[in-house]
């Protein structure tokens, strides 16, 4: 998978985000079966908030790996803050070559990861590669709605989502699920709304977080003049596009690998 600056900013700041917030998650733990004792493996994890959650709520063991060395760190830290590190794991790695044996989690899942990835195939047979016998394959991936979309609406996605996102539509990612040999295979679609989105962030972090996070963001901004350019790119080019609901949003898809 591709790293660009979106990627090494967002570490710096502690601040990662995934389409439907904290809501999304909890349906994809529980159409994952994820239960107390679940071996559970996130794949971009970011800087850690799905993962210390899942540990803590559903009391799994959970290991995440993250392509960007600053976000495992910053895993790391939230994990011992929360008094989760005897739950928790982070490692480096990419979702296209996971550094894993055969038959080990009892679900992997991934949040806006996969549609990064060049080669969407060949991550999403890693995830079943390493997956039990049994085991739930969890993707909760942007989406094309309509396809293809307007220039704006890929302008949008390079500027908001980053220019490494490549989204497909449902029908894609259904085919790369079946293409890896899973089952009773699940679809959700949800159109985006951005207003909904933003407040989900603050539910996700908190408001006394959210601070923390935006003091990081102006001083990044004042010793940055990289950052300052990035920022300056993506107002220009910033500009929600009516009609967005109609062509973007995101999907959850799931699927059982055979015993």
């Amino acid at each position: 998978m591709s790293r660009t600056p979106f990627f090494e900013f967002a570490a710096e700041v502690g601040l990662t985000k995934h389409l439907g917030g904290v809501d999304a998650t909890k349906e994809l733990v529980k159409l994952c079966r994820i239960n107390p004792g679940s071996y559970i493996l996130d794949v971009g994890c970011g800087v850690g908030v799905t993962p210390c959650f899942i540990a803590r709520k559903y009391d799994c063991r959970v290991v995440g790996v993250d392509i960007i060395e600053g976000m495992i760190t910053r895993s790391q830290q939230r994990a011992k803050r929360e008094g989760l590190l005897d739950r928790l794991e982070f490692r480096v790695a990419d979702a296209q070559d996971l550094p894993f044996e055969e038959d080990t989690f009892d679900a992997v899942i991934t949040e806006s990861v996969t549609a990064m990835a060049e080669d969407k195939q060949q991550a999403v047979n890693e995830y079943v590669r390493i997956a039990k016998p049994g085991g739930m394959i969890g993707l909760n991936e942007t989406t094309w709605l309509k396809y293809p979309p307007p220039p704006e609406m890929l302008a949008w996605a390079s500027q908001d989502v980053s220019t490494t996102v490549a989204p497909v539509t449902p029908d894609e990612w259904s085919a790369f699920l079946k293409e890896a040999d899973l089952e009773e295979i699940f679809v959700k679609i949800v159109p985006i709304n951005v207003q909904d989105e933003s407040k989900m962030i603050i539910t996700r972090y908190g408001f006394g977080e959210m601070l923390r996070i935006l003091g990081r963001t102006l001083r990044l901004y004042l010793k940055s003049k990289d950052y300052r350019n990035f920022v300056r790119e993506v107002q220009q080019g910033g500009i929600t596009p009516d009609h967005l609901d109609e062509y973007f949003g995101y999907g959850l898809f799931i699927g059982q690998k055979p015993l």
